[in-house]
């Protein structure tokens, strides 16, 4: 009786086990399910991503707008004195530098961090040294590939002049860039027809276009680095990886926190959309697979725009009052 028990219970254990060909068909399934769920979720992650990258630009344009209404006019692109003893000659940029979102952080909930800044020092001074390297997430797209650590502001000879914290959005100074004028212009005004640039104070009534017509921040991720913080004079913006794009080179320091569109006095027949394959490291440029990236309009709606925008329309929603008639379509 406990032989035929024993027999039975090796001959149920046999029949119960998987064989070969059957543990690879279930391997080939969970493999099959895999290949099919993965596209899913990574689309899903991106357009999660891209959800988040679209409430940064909106709570920056709200900032952005309530800075305009408490003092009148719009943040600087970034703060220059004139005749400082920094004073770089190539570009005549100076300290104490301060760029569009260290100006905005008391809008934007920042108020502490703000408040700590000594606003009276240059944003690479030692008492604010620390505090600059400060990384804020609504200055950070989730998308981008640069996301981690500081930006790494050098000179045009590798010297490293500052760590500031990262941004990945990029402030509007119109079609032309002053920075790129020899001599150096003193002053930006007649030459800037958007909204942000060197000591800028720039008024929402003087923004004739349309506030739904005007773009105020886009993004600039993949091409080169950036920051909020602030502009250090006799610094260079630089690609990150310059093979990839063979025509991007080095800029001048104004282009850690500002873009603009074209044409420009060493373009004048040249615009470029948001991520055109050979754009600069001065214009606008998003990581996302789709042609094109998100722009904050003046009004504080966010649009994507695609590469494939008419070239006109482009340049024409990145001045404050050239008088153009825009369709988006």
């Amino acid at each position: 009786m406990r032989y035929r028990e024993n027999r039975y219970t090796v001959a149920r254990s046999a029949m119960s086990g998987f064989t070969l060909v059957e543990l690879l068909v279930v391997i080939a399934i969970i493999g099959l399910l895999i290949g099919l769920l993965l596209p899913a979720v990574q689309a899903a992650r991106e357009a999660a991503r891209r959800s988040q990258n679209q409430n940064n630009l909106k709570q920056i344009g709200i900032a952005i707008l309530n800075h305009e209404t408490a003092l009148k006019v719009l943040p600087a692109g970034y703060q220059s004195v004139p005749g400082s003893n920094d004073t770089f000659a190539m570009t005549l940029d100076a300290s104490p530098g301060w760029a569009w979102g260290a100006l905005i952080l008391p809008y934007l909930e920042q108020v502490q961090l703000s408040n700590q800044f000594d606003f009276r020092q240059p944003a690479w001074h030692t008492v604010n040294a620390q505090l600059a390297k400060v990384r804020l997430p609504m200055f950070l797209n989730p998308g981008a590939p640069n996301f981690d650590g500081d930006t790494i502001v050098r000179n045009a000879s590798g010297t490293e002049l500052a760590q500031l914290a990262r941004s990945h959005y990029v402030a509007n100074v119109g079609n032309d860039e002053p920075w790129g004028h020899q001599p150096p212009l003193p002053d930006w005004r007649k030459v800037a027809n958007g909204p942000f640039y060197r000591n800028s104070r720039v008024a929402l009534a003087e923004v004739t276009d349309g506030l739904t017509n005007t773009v105020f921040i886009g993004e600039h991720t993949t091409i080169s680095d950036k920051t909020w913080v602030a502009v250090v004079p006799g610094s260079v913006s630089c690609p990150i990886d310059p093979q990839r794009h063979p025509f991007t080179q080095c800029d001048a320091a104004a282009t850690y926190v500002l873009a603009h569109t074209g044409p420009s006095i060493a373009e004048p027949n040249t615009i470029h959309p948001p991520s055109f394959p050979t754009c600069h490291v001065c214009q606008m440029y998003s990581p996302w697979s789709a042609g094109g990236g998100h722009v904050l309009l003046g009004d504080g709606s966010v649009r994507h725009i695609a590469t494939s925008i008419n070239l006109d329309t482009w340049a024409a929603l990145n001045t404050i009052a050239g008088g153009e008639v825009v369709s988006y379509d």
